[in-house]
């Protein structure tokens, strides 16, 4: 078995490291002046515009004025109000994610005959590769799920003999069998992870045909497949809601700049994977379940809002939880008053909550959503202006919906990414047919010119 690379102490690396280390600092006053917006980020908050997009609109404050007038949060899907399309499915029998990736694929809502194809398709893509399973996902378990799925996703293109071919067509099917196949490798390596780590038996589902997205996933991810028709509703309405957030997001973004250099698509959505890991975006949901526990743990009464806001004012003080300083689950780039996502979500996982004795927690969550504006407005300075334009946006309830499908944390942000592949590969398509060039911003270089010293006189 290969030496892990941590298993090299003997190698005395710490000057190394340490030597290295300094090599990259980089005074704060390096970056002043030039017109360098770090993040790409406009000095108001608004994001530096980087291209146009006709998939989402994500829309939360206007400038007015010459200033940035914070409104209510909107996010729409080729033009339609998400909140109204929740609204239908909320009142329907039916499944809507399949409906929404093609709405976003194909720039249209389906007719019954268009939809019932592309169900036929994703079935079809939903059995992986012959012994893609047995070779890929058993035989390197991974502790991190999103690792695993990124890795698998390369792995991919092993069965694909045109992995290469960027002609639009080709990437439209790829597409297609990536939203297929991505919630199967996503269930079918935590099932691997329990067993290699958790020493639980191992049970391999595989997908059932006439099955949806969130149906599918509950039965593989779970041992005795077993789920009722409200948790597969609930987690549909997630994988809606996540589904597509605008070019801007980092992981959409990392996709497009992949797809402007020509790339094949199984390597522009694994880097948008590696993307999304990160804790600063799909990964802030774990934060905040964490955040929260850390909160019941050390405040007596949830029910005391000045107990509560006691202990807002020791995280952003950077004397609780992780001392980061973050109220994680409050702020957004984009939206200021409110964030549609986690008003619906909210709305729609109330009655779950209250069945499933998880009324408490959102009760704890909405107190820190209501406090937390001022209090952070308040570190700053600011004023109530400031204030308002703070909002909780999704992962402030995502992390405990997926608690109360019973959902262990390690998938929580998996499920994000098994969502935003139908956007991500919008986003790919959007890229190749609209744009012809690479994406490449500049940097500013910092540090001296130096002559080369030959070896011998080196001190």
């Amino acid at each position: 078995m290969p030496m892990s690379i941590h298993s090299s102490e003997h190698l005395n690396l710490k000057n190394l490291i340490n030597d290295a280390k300094t090599t990259y600092e980089i005074p704060t006053s390096a970056f002043e002046g030039e017109r360098i917006k770090k993040g790409l980020r406009n000095s108001d908050g608004t994001g530096v515009i980087a291209g146009v997009t006709g998939i989402g609109l994500v829309h939360g404050y206007v400038i007015d004025e010459g200033e940035k007038t914070p409104i209510d949060g909107k996010l729409y899907y080729r033009g339609y109000d998400v909140e109204k399309i929740v609204e239908y499915y909320a009142n329907s029998p039916r499944f809507g994610y399949e409906e929404c990736s093609y709405l976003l694929l194909m720039g249209k809502l389906p007719t019954e005959v268009e939809l019932a194809h592309f169900d036929e398709i994703l079935n079809f893509y939903r059995r992986l590769p012959s012994r893609f399973a047995e070779d890929v996902i058993l035989k390197a378990p991974a502790r991190n799920i999103m690792s695993k799925i990124a890795a698998s996703v390369l792995a991919l293109a092993s069965f694909d003999d045109r992995a290469d071919d960027c002609s639009f067509e080709n990437v439209l099917m790829q597409s297609i069998s990536l939203i297929a196949r991505v919630p199967i490798i996503a269930a079918m390596a935590y099932a691997v992870k329990r067993h290699k780590f958790y020493n639980e038996s191992l049970t391999l589902h595989f997908p059932r045909a006439g099955y949806s997205t969130s149906e599918n996933f509950l039965r593989i991810a779970r041992p005795d497949k077993m789920f009722t028709p409200d948790e597969a509703m609930l987690l549909d309405l997630c994988l809606i809601l996540h589904a597509e957030h605008g070019g801007g997001n980092n992981s959409t973004f990392t996709c497009r700049v992949l797809s402007s250099t020509g790339t094949d698509s199984y390597c522009a959505i694994a880097a948008a994977l590696g993307s999304l890991k990160g804790p600063k975006h799909g990964g802030a949901n774990i934060k905040v379940i964490e955040m929260l526990d850390d909160l019941k743990a050390n405040v007596r009464d949830y029910n005391d809002e000045e107990e509560i806001a006691a202990y807002l004012k020791k995280i952003i003080n950077k004397e609780a939880y992780d001392k980061s300083g973050l109220i994680y689950g409050m702020g957004h780039a984009v939206y200021t008053k409110s964030d549609p996502r986690a008003i619906i979500l909210k709305q729609y996982a109330q009655k779950m909550a209250k069945e499933r004795g998880f009324d408490n927690d959102f009760k704890i969550l909405q107190t820190i959503e209501r406090l937390s504006p001022a209090l952070l407005a308040a570190r700053t300075s600011a004023n109530a202006k400031a204030a308002s334009q703070i909002c909780a946006n999704i992962d402030m309830y995502s992390g405990t919906v997926f608690r109360m499908l019973d959902i262990p944390s390690d998938m929580f942000t998996p499920l994000f990414a098994i969502s935003r592949v139908s956007g991500w590969c919008a986003h790919r398509l959007e890229e190749i047919v609209t744009s012809k060039k690479i994406i490449r911003p500049g940097y500013k270089s910092y540090g001296d010119i130096n002559e080369y010293i030959p070896l011998e006189e080196r001190k």
